[in-house]
């Protein structure tokens, strides 16, 4: 079974300047887990409820040392950086990540179910080219096990 028949077709996007609270009443209202951010020249990053939730969380301090009056990040540093990052964030562009996994619509079910376990996303827009035109999320995978069982 390929992405392109399981995949949920009617793909709800938003762009980069869309508001957080926006974002979350979207989701909420449309009971989505998230949805990919759609500019200009097509997907720019994806939202997750995760990125949501990252928002209200504690703040990891990145590990410290210091050598001579000198203060060395050894580990973390980044992570913190983006937390502050989507913390500070009011639009969909500033809290989106960036780095997206995406599917082929050819991909099969267990390729799809394979990436998104592996990479540890929520979601992963389907291309055709450049062009999103679905997302499959693991509710997708679910009913598509269902399916291919019930042949």
């Amino acid at each position: 079974m390929q992405a392109k028949e399981f995949m949920t077709r009617e793909v709800i996007s938003v762009p980069p300047e869309m508001p957080i609270q926006e974002l979350a009443q979207l989701l909420t209202e449309k009971k989505i887990s998230g949805v990919p951010v759609i500019g200009e020249f097509g997907l720019m990053g994806i939202i997750t409820e995760g990125d949501l939730v990252d928002r209200v969380k504690r703040i990891h301090l990145p590990t410290l040392i210091t050598i001579l009056d000198v203060v060395i990040p050894v580990a973390g540093e980044r992570r913190y950086e983006e937390e502050l990052r989507k913390m500070a964030g009011s639009t969909a562009q500033d809290i989106m990540t960036t780095d997206v996994v995406v599917a082929d619509e050819e991909m099969e079910l267990s390729e799809v179910a394979s990436l998104l376990s592996e990479e540890k996303v929520a979601l992963l827009p389907v291309l055709r080219g450049d062009v999103v035109v679905g997302i499959i999320g693991k509710r997708d995978i679910i009913r598509a096990m269902l399916a291919h069982t019930a042949r």
